[in-house]
């Protein structure tokens, strides 16, 4: 068995020719192996019991050589991915399971069965070049670009793609290569691997925005520190995930869930910090509020989409108000383009960020410098910590919000900021209590959320429209303050409702 341990690029055909000489930069030695044409086919069965599992079956043949390979489940964070790999030679054309030791297959899987009905899902023809080069520190890498194709169903998805495989020697090195590479070119890291585009395309099944950012799945019984790599490495997916969303379709949804994202893993960091030190968070901080500060123009357009869409009574306002439709085609005109935002995934600064947020959970960073105080807390139940937080949560939520009186809109939208806290609480741990009465319980503070959003798109249109003194502007600050006063109206109905909920832990 061999564990891979490799970083995954995507890199673009310009860049391309600009690889080798970085290579011979970084490396002490470098053996430049000839190009081979790969020639591999993913099977699995019709209903993909090996996909449910997690584990990949390839056939790949090379120069008349042929041989089967198992990929089972591993581990994915931030485009590092560690997979157990075993690899036999086939004479044949269609794989054989049962050549493979019967102790690598997951317990009670129904080897027979899936014999019986593997086929070829999908398959991957490429032209791979491969150097392995020895590192200043005495460690092997191996360096890999494959540039060709994935068909699957008549369709077709082009593969060009950078990989850099630890052989021999220390991690570090393989983030040292990262690092020199992501200085010079312009590469984005990749979460996906060729097997899972194959069977998305297959499949027909797209990749799509999720609606919420949902919940870090965690054991009833872990710590602490299991629950911190877990919401970090959960968000760093998450963040993955809706970047190439947004490569694949540009959509402001994509955007907000790659913020929901960012938010998550700033959040993790101040919810444990009884073990997790500011200084191993510090730089990181720092990156993340730059990539917000990229991202800060999103909410506002978000306001813009919703006036210029013709399903929102905005629309017919506006309309009738060509000043003000000018105001907002130009302000829309001077938002960042598609371009922009993917010249921004595959720039330097917030590949390099993705990477130190894998190298600093790999690492355990926060482990440095513990005392004894951090290190109980850090192996303390993550359900006693979730009680505490959402006491917390729950008795500073009662003080914002218990007034008798009526909210006013001001009070509403200074209330965002904790009531978005508290819910970020909930996704870090939620999945250990029940879901019916967690729900229950979320759900008015979900719709007071959603109604502090229309709010805030209530009032920036206000703030365009003020200052004017044409009728038409007099007549939509009338319609928004009714829109206004309609909406609190309801929100105040959902705040009584959440106020007088059970709370779930």
């Amino acid at each position: 068995m061999d564990t891979e341990i490799e970083l995954k690029f995507l890199v673009s055909d310009n860049e391309v020719p600009l690889i080798p000489a970085l290579i011979t930069q970084f490396a002490k030695r470098v053996n430049n192996k000839p190009a081979k044409n790969l020639q591999n086919a993913y099977y699995d069965s019709p209903s993909r019991e090996l996909r449910a599992l997690d584990i990949g079956l390839r056939t790949r043949c090379a120069d008349n050589n042929c041989e089967q390979t198992i990929k089972l489940s591993g581990q994915v964070v931030g485009g590092l991915h560690q997979r157990p790999e075993y690899n036999l030679p086939l004479s044949g054309n269609k794989p054989d399971i049962f050549a493979f030791d019967a102790n690598i297959w997951p317990m009670g899987m129904r080897l027979e069965s899936i014999a019986e009905n593997l086929y070829p899902i999908f398959s991957t023809n490429f032209i791979r070049r491969t150097w392995l080069i020895e590192t200043n520190n005495g460690g092997e890498i191996e360096v890999v670009l494959d540039k060709g194709e994935i068909s699957a169903s008549g369709q077709t998805e082009q593969i060009c793609e950078l990989e850099i495989e630890l052989v021999e020697g220390d991690r570090s090195d393989l983030f040292e290569l990262a690092d020199q590479l992501l200085s010079h070119i312009g590469l984005r890291l990749g979460f996906y691997s060729k097997a899972a585009r194959g069977y998305r395309l297959a499949d027909n099944l797209p990749l799509t925005v999720d609606k919420a950012i949902g919940f870090v799945p965690l054991d009833d019984d872990c710590t602490q520190e299991q629950a911190l790599i877990a919401t970090v490495n959960y968000a760093i997916e998450f963040v993955q995930k809706h970047e190439q969303c947004y490569v694949n379709e540009p959509t402001l949804k994509a955007l907000k869930r790659i913020i929901d994202g960012i938010r998550l893993i700033r959040h993790a960091f101040w919810l444990f910090d009884d073990f997790v030190a500011k200084e191993s968070t510090e730089s990181l901080k720092k990156e993340l509020k730059w990539l917000l500060g990229e991202l800060q123009w999103v909410e506002s357009a978000s306001y813009l989409k919703t006036y210029t869409s013709k399903r929102h009574a905005y629309y017919k306002r506006i309309h009738g108000a060509p000043e003000l439709a000018q105001v907002i085609n130009d302000l829309k005109d001077v938002q960042p383009t598609p371009t922009d935002l993917e010249d921004l995934f595959h720039c330097s600064r917030y590949n390099k960020l993705i990477l130190d947020l894998t190298r600093w959970l790999l690492d355990k960073s926060w482990r440095q410098n513990w005392d004894q105080q951090a290190i109980k807390a850090a192996q303390s139940s993550a359900k006693s910590k979730a009680k505490r937080t959402f006491d917390a949560d729950w008795k500073n939520l009662r003080n914002t919000f218990s007034d008798s009186n009526p909210l006013s809109v001001g009070e509403y939208l200074q209330a965002r900021g904790v009531l978005e806290e508290m819910l970020l609480s909930g996704n870090c741990f939620g999945s250990i209590y029940d879901s019916p009465q967690r729900h229950d319980f979320r759900a008015p503070w979900v719709d007071i959320v959603f109604g502090i959003h229309e709010l805030e798109t209530l009032h920036y249109l206000k703030q365009l429209c003020e200052g004017q003194k044409e009728t038409s502007f007099v007549e939509i600050l009338t319609w928004l303050q009714q829109k206004a006063d309609f909406l609190i109206s309801a929100m105040e109905q959902s705040r009584h409702a959440s106020l007088n909920c059970e709370p779930y832990w």
